[in-house]
């Protein structure tokens, strides 16, 4: 028989959805947000229960505590236990370095980062840093390399040369720098990481959502691509036929000429 004075643990992740933006909450806070199965698999989940969530138009991802994410839980690595979430090895390190959702997604970096946290900022499409935290890929410290993608984002995001001194000499970068290099989007007074966030967010979520989607979509598909390739324009031309026949499209300028706010319908 179990002792029921023994609490249950914790989820390894928290979801909420205010209004129009859910929440995900890493949870592990006395292990500074370390990624295990459960916390992936937690993290996975919920990322496919926000973007089948059609009342929900943004994706805020931030950490218990005061750490955002300290990378692999290496006590689990050494006790030879998987990272990856169940049954979904193709969601990748937290189960969301791999993790395509439709819907935007912003890192809320509350605190520390370094290593894996810098790995989930990468792969958020925004992100907001308190101004006391860092960023920086120290795996080469280590004897390791940034293989949850921080190799290959990095030099995406900013300077090839820039991305090479961080990810070779493994130094953090501080928030304003990062700010400065294009890795974040906005740097916010301490503590208030997750509010600068949400405000960001409503920025994003009264817009139309089939336009919002369509715009993230065509700018990861075309990231690599020379502007005057025909394979660019052909999936212009797919999300514009997603886009311009819908009824959202009708409506936008309907509530423009009638000097009124549009209702987004989604379709």
């Amino acid at each position: 028989m179990a002792d029921e004075s023994t609490p249950a643990p914790e989820p390894a992740a928290l979801y909420e959805r205010r209004g129009s933006v859910a929440l995900i909450t890493l949870n592990r806070p006395r292990a500074m947000n370390a990624v295990n199965c459960e916390l992936s698999t937690a993290v996975g989940n919920y990322l496919e229960q926000a973007d089948a969530d059609d009342e929900v138009r943004v994706i805020v991802i931030t950490g218990s505590g005061r750490a955002f994410c300290a990378g692999a839980d290496l006590k689990a690595i050494g006790a030879g236990q998987t990272l990856e979430a169940e049954d979904h090895p193709e969601w990748g390190f937290a189960g969301f370095a791999q993790h395509w959702v439709s819907k935007p997604t912003i890192a809320a970096v509350n605190g520390f980062a370094l290593g894996g946290g810098t790995e989930l900022v990468l792969a958020a499409d925004l992100a907001v840093i308190d101004e006391n935290a860092q960023l920086g890929l120290p795996e080469v410290k280590r004897g390791l390399f940034a293989a949850a993608g921080g190799v290959i984002r990095l030099q995406q995001q900013i300077p090839k040369k820039i991305a090479l001194e961080i990810a070779l000499t493994g130094e953090p970068i501080s928030a304003a720098e990062g700010k400065e290099l294009g890795l974040v989007n906005r740097v916010a007074p301490a503590g208030t990481a997750l509010d600068v966030a949400f405000e960001l967010a409503e920025k994003i979520a009264v817009n139309a959502p089939l336009s919002v989607r369509e715009s993230k979509a065509m700018i990861h598909r075309t990231a690599t691509g020379a502007d005057w390739e025909s394979g660019v324009w052909d999936a212009n031309t797919k999300s514009m036929a997603v886009v311009f026949t819908s009824e959202d499209a009708k409506e936008g300028p309907a509530a423009f000429a009638q000097k009124r706010e549009p209702v987004w319908t989604g379709r």
